[in-house]
């Protein structure tokens, strides 16, 4: 995250955290303080935000394999598929677009400097960490290094990690709306909460006031926070 990201997430959880402990506590003091929780957060925010980069980086990456593939069967050298495939990308991506930087990137080496092709692939592989692209580009330069039938291998390369990719993307499809389900389930127990303490504060009363309601309310906020985590884990599924 950058600066601007990281203060707005800072003051989105500490507010939402310490609205939630006060919501379970009626304590001012306590609420403020637990708001300093958000920097325990930041991790499993920062993984939420990086699993959502990676499924959109693999989308443009999909665009991008069936390009080169597309030139490579025309004839053309990959340094040749990497400069034409941003051209062609340009219609369906903005410029700001995670594919088209590199790939603005990428062909400035190429045409600026005459760098190699397999050299900025590997160095794309390499900072983005995505799985799919490191085996694009071992194969190529496998292929590369061993001689081969370049066209083919790339052309089977490609479908098969498009394969993966739409295996990801339905396994995607039919677990959103159950995690959508859990998240409002959730929700139901803070929300009940909060209506009963504006329409009956005096029902709940014993709930605050004494040391079994400190407890019991301690034992419902715990068991809420371990139960997001475990349905957020379960429903992660990778390949």
């Amino acid at each position: 995250m950058n600066e601007k990201e990281r203060i707005l997430f800072y003051v989105c959880c500490y507010v939402c955290i310490a609205f939630a402990v006060y919501l379970f506590y009626h304590s001012a003091l306590l609420s403020l303080a637990s708001g300093f929780l958000a920097r325990y957060v930041r991790p499993f925010y920062e993984t939420y935000r990086i699993r959502r980069r990676m499924n959109e980086l693999s989308m443009q990456f999909r665009d991008l394999l069936y390009s080169i593939s597309a030139s490579i069967a025309a004839g053309r050298q990959m340094q040749e598929a990497i400069v034409e495939a941003r051209g062609n990308l340009s219609v369906m991506y903005d410029d700001d677009a995670y594919i088209m930087s590199e790939l603005s990137h990428m062909t400035r080496c190429i045409v600026d400097n005459h760098e190699s092709d397999r050299i900025l692939l590997e160095d794309f592989a390499r900072r983005s960490g995505h799985e799919d692209i490191r085996n694009f580009v071992q194969v190529y330069s496998t292929c590369r290094n061993m001689g081969g039938d370049l066209e083919r291998i790339i052309s089977r390369a490609s479908a098969i990690i498009t394969d993966k990719m739409d295996i990801e993307r339905e396994i995607s499809t039919i677990t959103a709306q159950k995690k959508l389900e859990g998240r409002l389930i959730a929700l139901m127990p803070p929300a009940m909460l909060l209506a009963l303490n504006m329409v009956s504060q005096s029902y709940i009363a014993p709930l605050y006031s004494t040391l079994s309601g400190r407890l019991i309310m301690t034992a419902c906020l715990a068991a809420g926070v371990y139960g997001v985590w475990l349905m957020e884990k379960i429903s992660n599924i990778e390949l």
